[in-house]
Parts: C-alpha cells; sequence; structure tokens
C-alpha cells in the first residue's frame, strides 16, 4: 500500500503519511489493526512473535512527544454556540451577545502556527498592553504581564490535503481532506485581549501559545463516533448545506486543574456536539473565496462548552467573567 512512499515513517512528522490521503490512511489502519489484533490470522502478527513486538513497540515511559506534524498555518473557528452566547452575555448583554452573521457563517480568525507547542510544554504568561480600570475616562494602558490568563477546550483537525489557490473544497468532500484530530488548548491572555480585539480581532491575547495532543486520531477512527450538532435555525448559503446529517464528532471532553503540589479537580465535562457549524462547513467556508489550505494545517474548532454550571470550556466561563470563585 506504500510502495510509492517507502519512507514516510522514517520521517520526523506524520506530514509525508497525511499528504497521501485518507484511502491510505484506512489501509494502513486497517494492517495495524491486523498486526495488533488478538483474533489475527497474520503469521506475522505482534502477538505472536516477542522479539518482533520488543522491536517495533516502545513503552511508554520511554517517549518523548513531539509535534505530530509541522504545521503551516493555523486557523481558529468560534463553532462553540454555547460558548459564544455566552461570553457575549458577559460582555454585551442576551440581547446582542451574538453578532448577527454569527449563524449565517462559521466566523474564524488566523492565529499564528509558530507558537503551537506540544501537550507538557511549558507556557509562559505573556506580556502585553492591559487597560487596568476599563471605566476610566481617559484610557491609559500599561504594559505587563497578564493577570487574566485563561484555557479554552477545543477540538482540532489537522489537513491531509488542500486545495489550489483559486479553488475550493465543496462541503460534501470536504471529509475526505480530513487526516485527523487532536485536543486543542487555545490559551487566552483575556485582559490583553479586551483592549487589543477591537476593531481586527485578537492578536497578542492569543498568539503565545496554542497546545495539541501528540496523538492525531485519525478521521475514520471517530467515523462511529459522528453525531448531529446544535441545530441552526438559520437559512444558511448553499455551499455550507451538508447532505449528512450527523456532522460532528461525539467525544465526552473533561477540564482538570491540577495545582503545583499535585492536587487535581475536574472542572468541567462537555461533549464536542455543542458545535454550531462541523468541520466540513469550515472548510468549505475557508476556501470559499479561493484560500488554498494545505497539509499539516490545523483548524480549531473555537471553545466547546455546554449549557450546565460544570459544563463550561474556558476560565472565562467557569468564574463569570472573574466574579465567582472556581474550587
Amino acid at each position: 500500500m506504500l510502495k510509492d512512499s517507502p519512507t514516510v515513517f522514517h520521517e520526523p512528522t506524520l506530514n509525508s503519511f497525511a499528504a497521501l490521503g485518507r484511502q491510505i490512511h484506512s489501509q494502513v489502519r486497517s494492517a495495524l489493526q491486523d498486526l495488533l489484533s488478538s483474533e489475527t490470522q497474520n503469521p506475522a502478527a505482534l502477538r505472536d512473535d516477542p522479539d518482533l513486538r520488543n522491536a517495533a513497540l516502545l513503552h511508554r515511559s520511554t517517549v518523548h512527544n513531539h509535534l505530530p506534524v509541522s504545521i503551516g498555518d493555523y486557523t481558529d473557528f468560534y463553532a462553540g454556540y454555547n460558548h459564544a452566547f455566552m461570553v457575549g452575555c458577559l460582555f454585551r448583554g442576551p440581547a446582542n451577545a451574538l453578532q448577527p452573521n454569527y449563524t449565517h457563517l462559521p466566523v474564524a480568525y488566523h492565529s499564528r502556527s509558530s507558537s503551537v507547542i506540544v501537550s507538557n510544554t511549558p507556557v509562559y504568561r505573556p506580556i502585553g498592553q492591559i487597560l487596568l480600570d476599563p471605566s476610566a475616562e481617559q484610557k491609559e494602558p500599561t504594559t505587563a504581564a497578564a493577570r487574566r490568563l485563561d484555557m479554552e477546550l477545543e477540538l482540532g483537525v489537522i489537513m491531509a490535503t488542500g486545495n489550489e489557490l483559486g479553488s475550493r473544497i465543496k462541503i460534501d468532500d470536504a471529509e475526505s481532506h480530513i487526516f485527523g484530530y487532536v485536543l486543542l488548548n487555545d490559551w487566552s491572555a483575556r485582559d490583553i485581549q479586551a483592549w487589543e480585539y477591537v476593531p481586527l480581532g485578537p492578536f497578542n491575547a492569543k498568539n503565545f501559545a496554542s497546545t495539541i495532543s501528540p496523538w492525531i486520531v485519525l478521521a475514520d477512527a471517530l467515523e462511529p463516533f459522528m453525531a448531529k450538532g446544535i441545530e441552526n435555525k438559520t437559512v444558511i448559503q448553499n455551499y455550507l448545506k451538508e447532505s449528512r446529517a450527523e456532522n460532528v464528532v461525539d467525544l465526552e471532553l473533561e477540564v482538570e486543574l491540577t495545582t503545583s503540589e499535585g492536587h487535581s479537580t475536574m472542572i468541567a465535562k462537555t461533549t464536542s456536539r455543542n458545535l454550531l457549524w462541523s468541520f466540513p462547513q469550515m472548510i468549505a467556508h475557508h476556501t470559499l473565496g479561493g484560500c488554498p489550505l494545505r497539509t499539516g494545517d490545523l483548524l480549531g474548532s473555537g471553545t466547546i462548552s455546554g449549557t450546565e454550571a460544570n459544563q463550561k470550556g474556558s476560565l472565562l466561563e467557569l468564574s463569570g467573567g472573574g466574579k465567582s470563585e472556581i474550587t
């Protein structure tokens, strides 16, 4: 199956493997399952050959994980409806919580791929301009370390194959361009963001670190967990209309906070079903004007939150904008 690309697994990243497309990914996945299965009839199975098993497998404690792909570009969407609504309520009130365009198109901003890091990499508190007293008549910022550092629970998609400049990926073809999924933490400096994001959106508040898991779960592996996302009652444009009803992955997602003393507390639990827009819709919109996506590009879902108090995917929501403590 890899006779034309025999060295793809000798490279430090999975980009070349990703570029081979979904059909090859499926074949490799099936072959690995066959080698690892306890019920396999394959004579080369790792189950029956201890020497081969010792040569092929490494103990997890001996492994240092790196970024799984070289990420050329990173676009973060805002598809978590409940998060968008709750944050809008905090800043603008329920009547104006969502901008008029929110249910018409997948809102996004372009972030920095240079600061995407693998899980367990230390994140340094960023320095930026902060407005200490937003109510003051004279707006005079100070430059200091962020005092409102936030995490955001997201899913990320890694692109397998892209499109040429000037072309676009149609909605029902978009799924075939997805390599796999990662967990994503879009770190955010909320006080820096509050001062800088009007009129062109977040900048230094978001570009200092974004964390992804070292393991990419192939799209085929998550196929059994597809479900219907949040219903969009707005009549959307034809290029965003999917023929598939079950369009988002349904995964249980959890946030656990661990102190420097080693004490851990579960502070949030939600599901990735809480998305208004699917990744195929994000891809279709991203390429609508002819923007080329490329192998290894990262697309973020936006913060995923439920509607209950313990289902919020950010500290901003969990604390009510800093008004209540998180135990």
